[in-house]
């Protein structure tokens, strides 16, 4: 079963694929802005783009991604009533699987960065969550809007989920890891993430 995403080729990564136009912000929205920017840099960056520095690059972006994104919550959303049977070494296997999965696939968004904008619309936080809201600007003026879920942890906010024009990524990887484990195995769907994981 390949694994597909519904979200039109736009990615978890699209806060760093823009100038940030800030609007209005408050913790969060910095949280993400200062991702953005690091990110950015990166991208930026003329001694890493040569294709030899492919690698380091994407370590790179991968380290700063892995500074906001809490992999662990959207794992274990994503895995929904699978997850609470699965053993802590299954656990740590499944988050490094999912996140690997999701490097992958997205990736290439984030190398593609062409000076798109991205505009920080507003907020809204209920106690230890938040919504940031952004409108992705193409070149062909369209707008992607996005919903980036956060969840204090500590003094941090890390995202959950993100939706891209009304579709979750984490609800639409657990209808995907779902299925695949209700008509197969748990086994099963560890075994297509590793081969996914293979074909790098």
């Amino acid at each position: 079963m390949r694994f597909h995403s519904t979200v039109r080729g736009f990615s978890i990564f699209l806060l760093v694929l823009g100038i940030s136009a800030l609007v209005w912000a408050a913790e969060p929205t910095d949280r993400i802005k200062q991702t953005t920017d690091k990110i950015l840099s990166i991208v930026a960056n003329p001694q890493l783009k040569d294709p030899s520095k492919a690698p380091e690059r994407r370590r790179l972006i991968r380290s700063a991604v892995d500074e906001r994104f809490d992999w662990e919550e959207m794992a274990r959303r994503s895995l929904a009533q699978f997850w609470a049977k699965r053993t802590p070494e299954e656990k740590k296997e499944f988050i490094e699987l999912y996140s690997d999965l999701l490097e992958r696939t997205y990736m290439s968004k984030v190398e593609d960065y062409s000076g798109e904008n991205v505009l920080y619309e507003r907020e809204t936080i209920d106690g230890d969550y938040a919504v940031v809201k952004v409108k992705f600007v193409t070149g062909k003026n369209k707008d992607i809007p996005v919903d980036y879920r956060l969840r204090k942890k500590g003094e941090n906010w890390l995202v959950y989920d993100v939706s891209i024009e009304g579709v979750s990524l984490v609800n639409n990887y657990r209808r995907q890891f779902g299925s695949i484990i209700t008509q197969f195995s748990y086994e099963n769907l560890v075994k297509k993430l590793k081969e996914k994981a293979e074909e790098k």
